[in-house]
Parts: structure tokens; C-alpha cells; sequence
């Protein structure tokens, strides 16, 4: 690890502001820092009554929104995921309808177009690809006038409970508390990524070192098109299964299932434990073996065969997935 990152992480208390913690460099100077404000605003979203994902988010959500031109905005997208109505805010204070023009469940991105142009700085989307350990980065959130100086630490993959991968996401540390839709940004001032979440291990060793997961802007890049004008990616949707699953003593087990999804439908139960998929002899590794093991099998639709310890017996249970676009309920006319 870089000698600036262990500096970052020896100097580290979890009740310290981060901005003390990673002096500025010259070319983060206050009146640099600043300016990223204008490409910030503020999302406010109801959801619609009875949304599926109301139950686990809640049916108003607030958070961070990025400008990339003066009408649309990036997002994460659980945000705005069945979204009845949507309001921006800018660092000015004015506010604006918005509508959601897509949503995209494989990278978690979102994006919004305002109804009228906003005033604000639009950010140029930069190579998230190009980012790597020790790079020094900023992220800047909603209600926020400065950036704040960051370190990654990591582009190891994030397997999400709730059927979600991404294979090199960026972490960075040290962690803030601001983080839903923040923009990441680079030393040239691009933006690199959007914020999704808070974690306890950034770095992948397993030293409890927390920090912030950012999705990377070139996973947006080749679906953007798709969501402004279809609201969705044209690329064939992977097989949804809705189930939710956590690593309890070394087993893979399902602690919730969706209401109504395919898994409840086929049988799958709480408590199960999640042993293998369709003729893989070897057993089930982790989440992210889970995930990719169900999305070769084929695209959404297809049947997939899962082998689970349940009431203390090996059962295979066959789930014809969905797509989960699909499942999410949507405003009449979208």
C-alpha cells in the first residue's frame, strides 16, 4: 500500500472529519475545492405506494445527484428506483421537477432529466478504468460546499445481498457519511464515479479499515445512450431470482425472499442454504461465485437449477428467473 495511504489510515479516527485527515495538495486548493459544488445537487424522490422496494429503502429517499450536461443528471439508482415523482435541488437553492429516465439494476446507475436546465456545473465523465490504488481522488456530496480529498485503496469486486456485482468498484478512504449519489472525481477533474455505499472493509484485507464503494463511470458509458432514449440497457438482462442471501459460518444462506418473485414462487425458503448451481459439482464459494454462476446460465427467463439445503434435506428447486426490471413497479406511461 502506498506510503500516503498508510499515512491516511495511521492518522484515521472514526470520529474525525475527513477532511483533516488528507492535507490538499496545491491543486486542491479551497477555490478548486469549491467550484465542484455547482456540479452537485440535491434528489428528493417519492416512490410509488406499494413499490416493491419500499419494504428495504423506504418510499421517500434523499441523496446525491452529478450534473453531466444541464438538463441530466447521475445517480445511484436505488434512489430513484420506483420513483413517482422527483425533485433537484441545486447549490443555489432552486428546485426543479425531474423524471426518471432510466435505471440500470446490473451496474445500480441511474439517470435523471430535469424538466427545465439547471444552474450548475455539468462534469465531464472521465476513465474510471485509469484509476487505481494510492490515486487521490475527490468526492463531493449534496449540501456540501467543498470537496473532499480521498485515497483509493482498492478495485477488488463488492457482491451485494440483494443479486448484485460489480467486478472493480472503487474504494476509497478515508469514509463520509454523504455518500448516496456523491460524485468521485479526479485530479483532472473528471468524474470517475458515483457513490453507493459505506463499508467496513474497503481494502480487502480483512482489517476492518471502512471506507466508500463508488460504481465507475465506464460501466455508465455504454448504456448511457440506452437509458435516455429506452429508459434501460439494450444488452440481454441477466436472470433475476429475488433472493437475498448472507454468508453465515462459512454457508451461503437465503435470509430473505421477495414477495411474489420467482424464487418464493418455485419454493425457495429462509433458512436455506445455498449449495450449488445447475450441474456445478463444486459447491458454492461466495456471493460473487453465486452470482455469476446464475448469470452464464443464460438470460433472464431462463430456468435455473439451484441446490439447497432446506429442512435438512439436499433439494433442487428449479426458478424461472425474471427480469427484474420488470418486477419493479413503474409510474403510468413509463
Amino acid at each position: 500500500m502506498a506510503t500516503a495511504t498508510l499515512s491516511a489510515l495511521l492518522l484515521w479516527s472514526p470520529g474525525a472529519r475527513s477532511t483533516a485527515l488528507i492535507a490538499p495538495s496545491p491543486t486542491q486548493a479551497p477555490v478548486v475545492l469549491a467550484r465542484y459544488a455547482q456540479s452537485v445537487v440535491k434528489i428528493e424522490a417519492t416512490i410509488l405506494q406499494g413499490g416493491r422496494s419500499v419494504a428495504t429503502l423506504g418510499r421517500t429517499r434523499e441523496g446525491s445527484g452529478v450534473l453531466i450536461d444541464p438538463q441530466t443528471i447521475v445517480t445511484i439508482g436505488y434512489l430513484i428506483m420506483e420513483a413517482e415523482s422527483v425533485r433537484i435541488l441545486t447549490a443555489s437553492g432552486r428546485s426543479v421537477p425531474a423524471t426518471v429516465v432510466g435505471y440500470d439494476h446490473a451496474t445500480g446507475l441511474g439517470v435523471l432529466r430535469a424538466l427545465l436546465p439547471l444552474d450548475g456545473n455539468p462534469l465531464p465523465l472521465g476513465d474510471s478504468d485509469q484509476i487505481h490504488e494510492s490515486h487521490s481522488v475527490l468526492t463531493i456530496g449534496q449540501g456540501e460546499t467543498e470537496a473532499t480529498p480521498l485515497i483509493v485503496v482498492s478495485r477488488k469486486p463488492f457482491a451485494g445481498s440483494w443479486e448484485y456485482l460489480v467486478e472493480q468498484p472503487i474504494y476509497t478512504f478515508p469514509p463520509v457519511n454523504n455518500w448516496s449519489g456523491s460524485a468521485l472525481i479526479s485530479a483532472e477533474g473528471d468524474l470517475i464515479g458515483i457513490g453507493s455505499l459505506i463499508v467496513e472493509d474497503a481494502t480487502g484485507s480483512k482489517s476492518g479499515v471502512p471506507g466508500n464503494l463508488f460504481v465507475p463511470v465506464n460501466l455508465l458509458k455504454p448504456i448511457l445512450a440506452d437509458l435516455k432514449t429506452r429508459g434501460r440497457s439494450s444488452k440481454p438482462a441477466q436472470p433475476w431470482l429475488g433472493l437475498t442471501t448472507e454468508s453465515i459460518r462459512g454457508s451461503l444462506t437465503v435470509v430473505r425472499v421477495a414477495g411474489g418473485g420467482p424464487a418464493e414462487l418455485a419454493g425457495v425458503e429462509v433458512g436455506d442454504i445455498v449449495v450449488g448451481v445447475g450441474g456445478d459439482s463444486e459447491q458454492i464459494k461466495d456471493q460473487a461465485d453465486f452470482y455469476r454462476r446464475i448469470w452464464k446460465s443464460g438470460p433472464a427467463g431462463t430456468r435455473v437449477a439451484l441446490r439447497l439445503l432446506q429442512g435438512g434435506s439436499l433439494k433442487e428447486i428449479s426458478v424461472e428467473s425474471v427480469d427484474r426490471h420488470d418486477f419493479l413497479l413503474h409510474p403510468a406511461g413509463i
